[in-house]
């Protein structure tokens, strides 16, 4: 179903964490709904106005009875500023929902763990939600720099929650892979940093266990005629917005 474009009004926009904020906006009933995975462009910004491009954020929690849908992103530019500085009672122009998400048809098998780090948690507690209201087993593993955010919400859904900080204010002082035993699980999904995301891939493919991976790029159009998002996989070029943004890690990395 193509990506609709609309002007949702903005319900809630406030800080989650440190230069993280959690948007909330009016969904539309007459746009297609999103799934576990997928991201919306998001403006807040007249179209002649800098930045040139729309900012391609990714679900963090829908809610179809409420028509509501949120989005978790980090302040890191002109984009994110502006987005930043919404009140409730404005409007943000979404488009969307775009690319290919976390599979949630059964497939995953009865226990999933769920890695995230920092800001790639976003996309987690929709799919959290959503394998839960299958009865699946879900764990949440989450690094974060210093100070965790938005895992309390994750609490109603997972069956348990293990932390992971550079600082080692919270939970363990190290790698949030280094909680990670793959072996335990009938699938993995994954998003974060890059250098992450592979490790958890790799890690996955040793143990002959199911991993999905959530790519991050650089984005303008969002539904993958621009080519700009493209990244390498064993199959060749492969447009993030459009083949992604999940891929299986089996694509994506090779064992050395």
């Amino acid at each position: 179903m193509p990506a609709a474009n609309y002007n949702a009004a903005v319900l809630a926009n406030g800080a989650a964490g440190e230069n993280v904020m959690l948007l909330t906006a009016r969904w539309d009933e007459t746009a297609p709904a999103p799934a576990c995975g997928q991201f919306y462009m998001l403006r807040a910004w007249k179209a002649e106005e800098a930045p040139l491009l729309s900012r391609p954020i990714s679900v963090h929690r829908f809610d179809r009875e409420k028509k509501e849908i949120s989005f978790l992103y980090e302040v890191r530019g002109t984009g994110t500023q502006k987005l930043a500085a919404l009140r409730p009672g404005d409007t943000v122009a979404l488009t969307g929902p775009s690319g290919r998400g976390f599979p949630v048809d059964g497939t995953l098998g009865g226990a999933v763990a769920l890695v995230g780090g920092g800001i790639g948690t976003a996309p987690l507690l929709q799919l959290a939600a959503e394998l839960a209201a299958q009865g699946v087993d879900v764990d949440l593993y989450a690094g974060f720099r210093d100070e965790p955010y938005r895992v309390d919400a994750f609490s109603a859904a997972c069956r348990s929650v293990h932390i992971a900080t550079d600082s080692g204010r919270h939970g363990h002082h190290g790698f949030v892979t280094d909680l990670l035993d793959p072996a335990k699980y009938t699938a993995v999904c994954t998003c974060g940093p890059e250098i992450m995301m592979e490790k958890v891939a790799k890690m996955c493919l040793r143990a002959g266990v199911r991993v999905y991976v959530s790519r991050e790029a650089k984005m303008a159009c969002g539904v993958g005629a621009c080519l700009g998002c493209t990244c390498k996989s064993k199959n060749g070029g492969v447009s993030v917005c459009k083949d992604g943004p999940v891929f299986e890690g089996s694509v994506l990395y090779e064992l050395d």
